[in-house]
């Protein structure tokens, strides 16, 4: 006899039933509550936009996701990938990202009102290739996914200790002073995996595995190649979703028009909102954009902690950060 498979979870009830069972921690970083579910933390509303997304979404082909444990240069990627898809384009000659903020065009599924309604098999309406980011660990995302040719992945990661500063700053720019989270408190949560989207090892690890398991899958990215060659990644990144240069300048365009301190400059990542529901004004996506900005913040015995704890969940990945 087979065995019976799991329904989908698809209706208020359960969620709300599975929900009501999970880890559950109150005002992380004097903020939000996480709950813990497949191992891995989120707040309320993005689980239950998870666990929709999951049962409920297919693939179609040529579809592309763009996938990052947070502030590890998502924003950056959805810049180059949207680039790349204009480039040699005569008839499209408007630049989107002067237009606006390069989230609206890439949209992170989980952080979008799209599944927290009616549950559909489609993510919205877009030509192929659809070009769509998330933030969840590669175990969490549907089978339809992972188990088809039709949709590949693209991962990006950063040094977990420039991961961590950006986080805090990133999370205390919503806050008054007098509830911003001490960075003692931020890298012992961080080591501990507790923090949004945490564990930040397992998360990066998990997607490691799969993309050296089927590299014309998954392509794995780290933040810091792109700053050092980012001629190399960004035309890495143009082959692998099927739009190479067909020659240098049209590289030399998407490389000028995503580089971090045009993008930062431009006007419509300066002022406007596009999470207006979550509070988070479209400048808090570009800070300083730099390799090694941790050393103005962490005192040694925090470099230490973090040192370790990197240590021994890469021990034996043949992965470095």
């Amino acid at each position: 006899m087979s065995e019976k498979k799991s329904s989908p979870i698809v209706n208020n009830e359960e969620i709300e039933r599975i929900i009501e069972q999970l880890p559950k921690i109150d005002y992380f970083w004097n903020n939000y509550q996480l709950y813990q579910w497949e191992g891995f933390w989120s707040t309320l509303i993005i689980l239950k936009a998870a666990m929709v997304f999951k049962a409920t979404f297919k693939t179609k082909p040529n579809d592309f996701l763009l996938a990052s444990s947070i502030k590890t240069g998502t924003t950056w990627l959805k810049s180059i990938c949207i680039a790349i898809m204009q480039a040699g384009n005569k008839e499209e000659e408007e630049d989107l990202l002067v237009k606006d903020n390069p989230h609206l065009y890439v949209p992170t599924i989980e952080a979008m009102d799209y599944y927290l309604k009616t549950p559909t098999h489609d993510l919205y309406n877009m030509l192929s290739p659809r070009l769509f980011h998330t933030h969840l660990p590669y175990r969490v995302l549907p089978d339809s996914i992972k188990n088809s040719d039709n949709c590949k992945i693209i991962y990006i990661t950063r040094n977990p200790k420039d991961t961590l500063i950006s986080m805090w700053h990133f999370v205390n720019n919503r806050k008054r002073l007098e509830d911003l989270t001490p960075l003692e408190e931020v890298v012992e949560s961080f080591c501990k995996g507790v923090h949004l989207y945490g564990p930040f090892f397992e998360h990066v690890l998990e997607y490691w595995e799969e993309s050296k398991k089927n590299p014309q899958k998954i392509l794995f990215l780290k933040y810091e190649d792109l700053k050092i060659d980012p001629k190399k990644e960004v035309a890495k990144i143009a082959l692998f979703l099927g739009k190479p240069f067909g020659n240098e300048e049209d590289l030399e365009i998407v490389l000028n028009k995503c580089s971090l301190e045009r993008l930062k400059n431009l006007k419509v990542n300066k002022s406007g909102s596009i999470y207006s529901s979550m509070s988070i004004h479209n400048s808090a996506f570009f800070r300083k954009g730099i390799v090694g900005d941790w050393k103005n913040y962490m005192k040694p015995e925090m470099e230490e902690q973090l040192d370790k704890i990197t240590k021994l969940k890469l021990q034996g990945s043949d992965l470095e950060l």
